[in-house]
């Protein structure tokens, strides 16, 4: 049967100045900014539900969410270097995105990043350009200072659930040579501390709580739930209108300024892709048209992350689900439920010489283990390293012309020998960690660890139990696919802005930036520039 198609017109109100594909982390930045002015109409598409869950809200809980309706449940391809393992891949499919879902670290990423960005070539990108998007996005709980700002949307403050094995962790981590760091968004990231998190009074700040919600109210502000983009319309050269299905419904929304895609590192290129943008020698096969050829979905990259676990006699999460704890988070918003579970952790340089950290350390006081989806039975705690200056690349591809089949999505980690040799020293750098006085008094017995701190244990050790830390980025990158603007290569009205611009993936968890770069991007909208800090 073939589905009625509603055809918006520019008197309708699903009509817009500005159509924003994806309400995740960036998405609802660029909603809430560029409706500020109320002389512009914007259209905000969203394929999942609301954010309603109150799993999303409870910060321990994020964990619930992964393959369920707030869940795009991606799995990579089989992965070559591990083992042809496939690697479960949780985005978030709501309101938030993924900041609806995830571990609420708030790290800027390295200033040498950005700078590296603006050397090859992205003008406008360096850390004294960016700096004052993230200082825009922020109300820190110490108020202004040299590093931070109050009055922002977005609230960064610290954990208000501090396990007694997360600050046996931080000693054990100084035991070992590591200093103290109280501030990972100072002035170096190097050293070990507790993470400060998009928390508002203990429980989850999304930024579909900061920024969409106060948004909300205004008239020239629409925003639908439910709509799945499948393809961009184009007039000739320009994107004029976005086709979305929503409740058996196809819909044609019309933007009369821009389309803005900001669904993520694996979806932007999927939509591109589906529209014709992308390699033309692998769309033709597919029935797709090529309209330009750019290498969209190329340049995938990821932080593999590296997990190590033990058994405890201490108590963890496990036991955080009681009564008084519900209380104490619903009466004054702190206690074990306010736990974001990654509390505490660090930046390390692995060699002599290196001008920034190459891995970062995740520590918590549970029982994470089997890619997030293993049930907790004991009490454990885990600690991770990823690979922050990671030289593998991967790829997003289409694998039909069918905008509901999911992407192919290969990360190829640990692909070359740089990689590899990286695996194995962060392996030796949690093994020193776990095995200092500290730790080794709250160490029952081990989960996952190497058979020995080999080299060829190590890496066979990494090729089994390496996944995601859910940080993709790089597939529609400045340079090769958007220009420093973000507006796509050989087409007008059409830009993306989410971590798929990133040329390179930051030092660090990636929500912060992408909300800097959705903060970015409505100023280049807008034509207007934020004032240095």
């Amino acid at each position: 049967m073939q589905r009625d198609r509603i055809q918006a017109r520019a008197d309708e109100t699903l009509d817009a100045d500005y159509v924003v594909v994806g309400a995740g982390s960036a998405g609802c930045v660029l909603a809430a900014r560029l409706s500020e002015d109320p002389g512009v109409r914007v259209l905000l598409l969203e394929a999942g539900p609301p954010d309603d869950a109150p799993e999303i809200r409870t910060p321990v809980a994020f964990g619930k969410l992964f393959r369920t309706k707030y869940d795009w449940d991606y799995t990579s391809e089989p992965e070559p270097e591990l083992g042809s393992r496939r690697c479960y891949l949780p985005r978030g499919r709501t309101l938030g995105g993924s900041s609806s879902m995830n571990a609420m670290i708030y790290i800027r990423g390295n200033r040498r990043d950005y700078d590296a960005w603006s050397r090859a070539g992205a003008k406008g990108w360096s850390w004294e350009e960016v700096l004052p998007y993230f200082l825009r996005a922020e109300d820190h709980h110490t108020g202004p200072s040299d590093w931070h700002a109050a009055g922002g949307p977005l609230t960064v403050s610290p954990g208000r659930s501090r396990s007694p094995l997360m600050d046996a962790y931080v000693t054990a981590a100084q035991e070992a040579g590591h200093r103290f760091n109280p501030d990972f968004n100072g002035p170096e990231q190097d050293g070990f501390g507790y993470y400060e998190l998009t928390q508002r009074d203990g429980l989850r700040c999304s930024t579909a709580l900061a920024y969409l919600r106060p948004a909300m109210e205004r008239p020239n502000l629409t925003v639908l739930t439910g709509a799945q983009c499948t393809r961009l319309l184009f007039e000739g050269e320009r994107a004029v209108a976005v086709e979305a299905e929503r409740y058996a419904e196809v819909l044609e929304l019309r933007a009369e300024r821009e389309i803005v895609l900001a669904a993520g590192a694996y979806n932007s290129p999927q939509l591109l892709m589906l529209s014709g943008i992308g390699i033309a020698t692998e769309l033709a096969p597919l029935g797709i048209t090529p309209r330009v050829d750019l290498p969209v979905g190329e340049n995938l990259q990821d932080h593999g992350h590296l997990p190590l676990i033990h058994f405890t006699d201490t108590e963890t999460l496990l036991s955080a689900q009681t009564e008084r704890n519900v209380a104490l988070l619903e009466s004054e918003g702190r206690g074990p439920l306010t736990s974001n579970v990654g509390e505490a952790g660090g930046f390390v340089r692995t060699l002599d010489g290196l001008d920034a950290p190459d891995v970062q350390i995740h520590a918590l006081p549970a029982m994470f283990h089997e890619e997030g989806l293993g049930a907790a039975t004991a009490h454990a705690f885990h600690h991770g390293a990823v690979l922050l200056d990671a030289t593998s690349r991967g790829k997003v591809s289409l694998r039909s012309a069918l905008p509901t089949a999911k992407p192919r999505i290969l990360h190829n980690y640990l692909s070359t020998e740089r990689d590899r040799a990286a695996a194995v020293r962060a392996l030796r750098v949690l093994l020193d960690i776990a095995g200092r006085p500290a730790l080794r008094e709250h160490r029952r017995s081990d989960l996952h660890m190497p058979r020995s701190d080999s080299e060829e244990d190590l890496l066979d050790f990494a090729r089994s139990e390496m996944h995601t830390l859910y940080h993709p980025a790089g597939t529609c990158a400045i340079g090769p696919v958007v220009d420093p603007g973000l507006r796509v290569h050989g087409v007008s009205g059409l830009r993306v802005a989410d971590a798929s611009v990133m040329p390179t993936l930051v030092r660090g968890n990636t929500n912060a930036p992408t909300i800097m770069i959705a903060e970015k991007a409505a100023d280049l909208i807008r034509g207007i520039t934020a004032a240095s800090p």
